[in-house]
C-alpha cells in the first residue's frame, strides 16, 4: 500500500496492494499497521455501499460534531469522480476542493478526515462505491452542502439526484454556521 498526499490537508489517495493470477485478482483495502504508521483512523464503526447509475451525483455529505467521522472510500465496480470539500475553518485548505477518480481498474481508495464534505458523480452505470466510516450514522448530525454551490465543475448540468441532496444548504450559507 502507498499513501499519496493530495492538495487538501489530511486527504490521501491510497494505492492499494493488488495481485492477479489465473484465479482472478486480490486487492487489500485496509491494513491496521499501515494506517497506524500513517496516523490514520484505524477503527471504523460502519461500512456500507451504494450502486449508482451513470450521471448520479450523491453528496456533498458529512456528519456534524460530535458524530463527525473519517471515511475510507473505494470502488468495487465501475468508476466515479469522488469530490472532497474542506469545511475545517482553521485548515490551510479551508473552502478548497479536489476530485479523485476511483475505479475498479485503478483500485485506489481515498481517505477523508473529519470536517470534510464528500460526494461523487457516477461515471458508469452500476458503479459500486464502498464507504467505511469511523462513527455510526446519527440522523440529528446528518448534513451536507449543495453540489453546485462551492465552485466545482461536475461536468454535468442535470444530474440524477435525490430531493434531499438537491436541497442541501449552500456553501455560502454554511460558512456562517460552520461548527468545524
Amino acid at each position: 500500500m502507498k499513501l499519496i498526499q493530495t492538495e487538501l490537508e489530511g486527504v490521501f489517495i491510497i494505492e492499494n496492494f493488488h495481485a492477479e493470477d489465473d484465479r482472478g485478482s486480490f486487492t487489500k483495502t485496509y491494513h491496521v499497521d499501515f494506517f497506524k504508521e500513517n496516523k490514520l483512523c484505524r477503527e471504523f464503526r460502519e461500512s456500507y455501499y451504494s450502486v449508482s447509475k451513470k450521471d448520479v451525483i450523491r453528496g456533498m455529505h458529512f456528519q456534524l460534531p460530535p458524530h463527525d467521522h473519517e471515511k475510507l472510500v473505494y470502488v468495487l465496480r465501475g468508476k466515479i469522480m469522488d469530490v472532497i470539500l474542506d469545511l475545517r475553518k482553521y485548515s490551510a485548505t479551508y473552502g478548497k476542493h479536489i476530485s479523485v477518480e476511483l475505479s475498479e481498474k485503478n483500485r485506489y481508495s481515498v481517505y477523508i478526515p473529519k470536517g470534510c464534505a464528500h460526494g461523487f458523480r457516477s461515471l458508469e452505470d452500476n458503479s459500486t462505491a464502498v464507504y467505511n466510516v469511523s462513527t455510526a450514522y446519527n440522523p440529528e448530525s446528518d448534513s451536507g452542502i449543495r453540489w453546485d454551490s462551492f465552485g466545482f465543475d461536475w461536468g454535468i448540468n442535470s444530474p440524477v439526484m435525490s430531493e434531499k441532496d438537491k436541497n442541501l444548504i449552500l456553501f455560502e450559507n454554511f460558512k456562517n454556521i460552520n461548527p468545524f
